[in-house]
């Protein structure tokens, strides 16, 4: 099971990307376990500079917006 890091201060566009995540793994028929990271100190630690920021593993995969689904689906299919 991966486990999909979502950073962000808990805006809408970073729960969007949590849900969109949710989705995507669902149709790709994936578990995982996602965490949403808030504290503005792990998001510096992370080098996420503009958020959402999307981290697979802990090694950051897409920042700055919500990521599109074709995109989630490429991150979440390595």
């Amino acid at each position: 099971m991966k486990t999909i890091q979502v950073y962000g201060s808990g805006c809408k566009n970073c729960v969007v990307t949590a849900q969109r995540v949710l989705q995507i793994a669902q149709e790709l028929g994936q578990q995982v376990a996602v965490e949403k990271i808030t504290s503005l100190e792990d998001i510096m630690k992370a080098g996420v500079m503009s958020t959402p920021g999307v981290a697979v593993d802990n090694i950051v995969r897409h920042t700055g917006s919500v990521p599109s689904e074709e995109k989630l689906r490429e991150i979440l299919a390595e």
